[in-house]
């Protein structure tokens, strides 16, 4: 969980998974992609923070899911899926922008209670 004078945000236990899944890939590829990925997600998170009404309503629409968003991450073709709430934003998934992205979200309905990671917090330190 991050608090910097705004709502927190806090990573479901899926978008870690999916973080860590694609960094994983990264990593095989090069370290510099691996860390651009890092920072691209640091900054998506940060620009969520500071104006979590800016993100794309469309799978809102499309999913019929009021209130959520996605934002994407710079150079990178994932999209962080998030839900701004009263108290924080929760950050569902982080999916790659050519998945199934209905289909994808489907898995989030018999998820466990947000975590912290290191890989999360790296993500969000960057």
């Amino acid at each position: 969980m991050v608090t910097q004078g705004r709502l927190r945000l806090v990573l479901r236990a899926r978008a870690e998974l999916d973080i860590a899944e694609a960094l994983g890939h990264y990593i095989s590829e090069s370290a510099p992609a691996a860390e651009g990925f890092v920072n691209a997600l640091g900054r998506a998170f940060a620009h969520i923070r500071r104006a979590p009404a800016t993100g794309s309503p469309r799978w809102a629409h499309e999913l019929q899911i009021p209130g959520s968003r996605s934002w994407p991450c710079a150079r990178f073709p994932y999209l962080a899926l998030y839900m701004l709430l009263p108290e924080r934003i929760e950050v569902w998934r982080v999916l790659h922008g050519k998945r199934d992205i209905p289909a994808w979200l489907n898995l989030i309905s018999n998820e466990p209670q947000p975590v912290e990671s290191s890989a999360a917090a790296a993500a969000r330190s960057g």
